[in-house]
Order: C-alpha cells, then structure tokens, then sequence
C-alpha cells in the first residue's frame, strides 16, 4: 500500500473517513455496507460493485450510502483497509517466528498475499480502486497505507520510534507490495516471483536497522574538542 502523508482534502472524501466520531448505530451500518461491497467484489470484481446493489444488500438508503462513500472507488479503498484490519487482528494472535526482522516481514506480507488470493475477484477490485484514487481518496488511502504499516511495524517487533530511514524501507516495501499484488493479479507474476521479490525488499529492513544501530550513542562516549 502506498504511504502517503495526511491530505488536506476538504468535502465529502474527508467525511467518510470519520469513522471514529460515528455513533455505534452508524459504524454498524457502516460494517455491513462494507460487508456487503465485499460480497459483491467476491462474485464479479470491479464492475459488480454499484451503489445502489450495495446500498440493497447493506439495507441503507442509496442516498446514506453516498454521505458515507462518495464513490465507488472511497468504497472500495475503504473495504481495502477494513480487511487489512481483520488481518491484522489476525496476525497478532498469531504472530511470525522468522529470526530476523526482515524474515518476519516477508512472512507477514506474504500472508497477506495469501488471504487475497484466496477471494482474487475481491482483490483486484481493491487494487484498482487504489490505482484509480485521486486526491479526493486521499484520507481513505492514508487510512490503507497507515494500516499497512502497523502490520510492518509489529513483525518487526513493534517498533515504537522508527527512524526516518525505516520510514523510507517501509514505504518502499508497501510500493512493492502493491506492485506484485497487481503484476500476479493481472497473470504477469507467479506467487514464486512474488515471494522472491517480497523477501529482496525485505532486506531494506536489516540495512536501516544496522544503520540505525551504528548510530545510536555509545555508553560513556566523550566528546572530543
């Protein structure tokens, strides 16, 4: 997932990403549109998810579900992060135990690449959502890449404080994890190539962390004039 910072979107984009001041009647129905737009995107992709279908199956008002999702496309990025969530709760009852950081990572994420491949219709209409997002997607795409780096964060360890430089190798393994997601959706990888390239970017992490460690202050160092 792309990492992006906070955007300044004003409008309906920035509505729909506030979920936390919703009610517990209103992030019910919110689950259940987003329930529902996976459902769809499970048996026909991309093109089978139309508001006023979802707006039905999640029994709200097709004028509700706009003031929740001004498009499609907020939809769809938005169910991205809801599931990215679910896996998340799921990998931390269930942790990596790979040695290294890196290792636990590429687990990580390959584990994810698992549980998309198992509904590819669903992931592929996420994909492109996130592909066609403009700015006005911008607080529902910084949701997706916030999520993505908890998840990278906590199979490193969970890194509290992580350096600029760690910030950057985690953006680059977001990008490449997106890139491959879409290359094997659209036939042009194998799950082998994925891997592979899962696990080279991976090692970005062992690179920043001995940068990381060669510059933390020794104990009882002096400072010379």
């Amino acid at each position: 997932m792309e990492a992006s910072g906070t955007s300044g979107t004003a409008g309906p984009a920035r509505r729909s990403a506030a979920a936390p001041s919703l009610t517990e009647r209103q992030r019910e129905r919110r689950r259940r549109i987003l329930h529902a737009t996976a459902r769809l995107a499970c048996r026909g992709g991309f093109e089978a998810v139309q508001m006023r279908e979802v707006a039905e199956s999640s029994q709200v008002a097709l004028g509700t579900l706009y003031r929740y999702f001004p498009s499609k496309v907020h939809l769809l990025v938005a169910t991205m992060h809801d599931q990215l969530e679910r896996l998340h709760g799921t990998l931390r009852k269930s942790p990596p135990a790979g040695e290294t950081a890196a290792d636990r990572v590429a687990q990580t994420l390959m584990r994810a690449f698992g549980a998309l491949q198992r509904e590819p219709r669903l992931a592929e209409a996420m994909a492109r959502a996130l592909t066609f997002a403009d700015r006005g997607v911008s607080p529902e795409v910084d949701q997706v890449s916030r999520q993505t780096t908890a998840i990278i964060l906590d199979a490193m360890g969970g890194l509290e404080n992580p350096t600029p430089e760690q910030l950057s190798a985690i953006r680059v393994i977001e990008h490449t994890w997106l890139s491959t997601l879409i290359t094997w959706l659209a036939g042009r990888a194998s799950i082998a190539q994925v891997r592979v390239d899962i696990e080279t970017v991976c090692r970005l992490i062992d690179v920043t962390e001995a940068g990381a460690r060669g510059r933390a202050p020794r104990s009882g160092s002096v400072a010379s004039g």
